[in-house]
């Protein structure tokens, strides 16, 4: 996988680009201020970027500008987001639009290797990957919503989903056949008044849509 990395923590910065090719995948590029990020997504169209939220020079949203851009001008650039804190609006306007290749994790996760892994892979393949701190904001700001209707079996699957996963390791988390969890996500759809869909990571994306939008 051709991966382009955007962190101005020189550190971190080095730290990915080692997992990274340590892993087996290659840094084609690196940047370490926001106006960097856009032109190397550009030039090397890579297969996955990895990009901090807040860069220099004003460390507010560069880093995240630069993804909306660079997906505006590349549909569908698969773009892993970092951030230091759970940044609801952030991941809100992420989503805004379609989130097919996108993730939004915290930087803690980057030293879970194989979880970090994980997410960057089901990202460039065009899956979703939101940490599940960003998941459990999404659902629990949420008040006087059709939420409020959810078992709490079914708000697990809900969060189980939104962080990326498949029915079966759904199914193996909450140890329940998959039959009981496509049941169950038969009945989110229903409750949110979106259409039941098994299609992989669009139900997640409809389900996160839907939410950032109340």
């Amino acid at each position: 996988m051709r991966v382009v990395i955007a962190e101005d923590n020189a550190l971190l910065r080095e730290g990915l680009v080692l997992l990274l090719t340590s892993a087996g995948h290659e840094v084609v590029a690196v940047a370490g201020t926001g106006p960097e990020v856009l032109p190397a997504l550009l030039e090397h169209r890579p297969d996955a970027a990895v990009l901090d939220v807040r860069m220099p020079p004003g460390f507010r949203d560069e880093g995240l500008r630069a993804a909306l851009e660079a997906r505006a001008r590349i549909p569908g650039l698969p773009v892993l987001v970092l951030s230091q804190y759970v940044e609801e609006s952030y991941a809100a306007e992420l989503l805004t639009g379609g989130a097919s290749g996108l993730g939004y994790l915290l930087k803690d996760r980057v030293g879970r290797v194989d979880e970090f892994l994980d997410a960057l892979e089901r990202v460039a393949a065009g899956g979703t990957a939101l940490d599940p701190e960003v998941v459990t904001e999404l659902l629990t700001r949420r008040k006087g919503s059709p939420l409020d209707s959810l078992t709490p079996r079914e708000r697990e699957v809900l969060a189980l989903m939104a962080e990326g996963h498949d029915n079966g390791t759904i199914a193996k988390t909450l140890v329940v056949t998959e039959r009981a969890v496509h049941k169950h996500i038969g009945n989110v759809f229903l409750k949110l008044g979106l259409p039941p869909s098994d299609s992989g990571h669009r139900r997640v994306l409809a389900v996160l849509t839907y939410l950032n939008n109340q």
